[in-house]
């Protein structure tokens, strides 16, 4: 279930901006190696762990390159786009995910059939359910707390394999324990994907969906199953593998994907030049990122030209570019601010505040605390 509210409404590495940390309120944990699954200090590729503060990229990910080639910003004139703040999308769950409780830096989850416990450094309260149920989960993520450390799962009632399926917004996936924490999937981002699969099928035209960072391709196949022509890009090998195989799980080879494993900075410029254009774009850089070839990403440094090159490649009639923060110590103002002024012309909106996830009980229907998760911004034509 998933709420809208009005008051900001997804392994990967940063870099070329090709992989995700996990965030905090305040940030974004250091984006993975290349866009991979969540490893240690996120890289984009490596899609980290996504608390609102921490991502982190997988040991195994290729680290998100940045910077490539200079390109100026763009002179940007006309009037700043309308402004929606603050904006707080929250989610109470979705298919086989909802956060049972959270307390004493930790959150207990349901993903499917396994209970998973994992450290939430903002769940500064403490638990609502007894310690027997905390204890008796599936699955316990053990080990360093710190949002890029590495640790290890520890399984109370029996051993468990590697991956098992699961399913969100109609599309199935595999979550897999890895040693940074992550599962695979970001649930905060769900608010998003449901966004866009709306939009997808409401356009009553054919969309092209611009998935940087891409991760394990679980946005990407919400996309292609609602109608949308994909292309889905990470720095990380790992990841890239990840999401063919979610790909075949759900017997979706056939859905129109390209899965581009390459530097999310180099893939756009090269985009710009050829004149291609995305009616969505979603980007979920780490804050900071190694690439294949020893480029290097920071949040602060790199995310001006990145965006100010989206906005190029954005087709005339485009329907939103979304962006999404984790694990930086900033306020949403501040890629509030930025998107207005790279969308400056455009006209529409920038809504802008924060995602988050409500607890939901043992039984997923009784609401509780909201656990925020994440920044976000996005603009919208209208």
């Amino acid at each position: 279930m998933v709420k809208h509210r009005e008051s900001r409404p997804g392994q990967k590495t940063a870099g070329g901006l090709g992989a995700k940390p996990r965030r905090d309120i305040s940030g974004k944990p250091p984006a993975k190696p290349a866009h991979a699954s969540r490893p240690a200090k996120p890289s984009r590729d490596a899609k980290p762990s996504r608390d609102y503060g921490e991502r982190v990229a997988e040991p195994h990910t290729a680290a998100p390159a940045a910077a490539a080639p200079e390109r100026p910003l763009i002179a940007r004139t006309g009037e700043r786009p309308v402004e929606r703040v603050p904006v707080i999308l929250e989610s109470l769950g979705a298919g086989d995910f909802h956060l049972i409780d959270s307390g004493n830096g930790l959150k207990l989850e349901q993903y499917g059939p396994y209970r998973i416990v994992r450290p939430e450094a903002q769940a500064l309260w403490p638990p609502s359910l007894a310690a027997h149920i905390w204890d008796n989960a599936d699955a316990i993520f053990t080990g360093d707390t710190d949002e890029d450390g590495m640790g290890r799962w520890r399984f109370p009632r029996e051993a468990l394999g590697e991956t098992w399926p699961l399913q969100l917004l109609g599309v199935d996936f595999l979550g897999r324990f890895t040693a940074f924490r992550h599962v695979g999937v970001f649930p905060e981002q769900i608010v998003h994907w449901a966004w866009m699969k709306e939009q997808v099928e409401a356009a009553k035209r054919p969309l092209k969906v611009l998935n940087l960072f891409g991760y394990t391709g679980v946005a990407s196949l919400v996309a292609a199953a609602a109608g949308a022509e994909v292309t889905h890009v990470d720095a990380s090998k790992k990841a890239i593998g990840w999401a063919r195989e979610n790909q075949a799980l759900g017997r979706m080879e056939k859905l129109p994907i390209r899965w581009i494993c390459e530097d999310a900075m180099k893939f756009i410029l090269r985009e710009e030049r050829r004149g291609n254009k995305y009616d969505i774009i979603l980007t979920d850089p780490p804050k900071f990122g190694r690439g294949p070839n020893g480029e290097v990403w920071h949040l602060f440094e790199h995310l001006p030209l990145m965006l100010d090159i989206c906005r190029e490649i954005l087709s005339p009639k485009a329907l939103g570019l979304v962006l999404t923060a984790y694990s930086i110590r900033a306020s949403f103002y501040s890629i509030h601010e930025l998107m207005r002024e790279t969308m400056r012309g455009a006209g529409g909106a920038v809504e802008s505040g924060e995602l988050v996830i409500r607890e939901a009980g043992l039984d997923g229907r009784t609401p509780g605390r909201v656990l925020s998760t994440s920044l976000f911004s996005r603009w919208v034509p209208k």
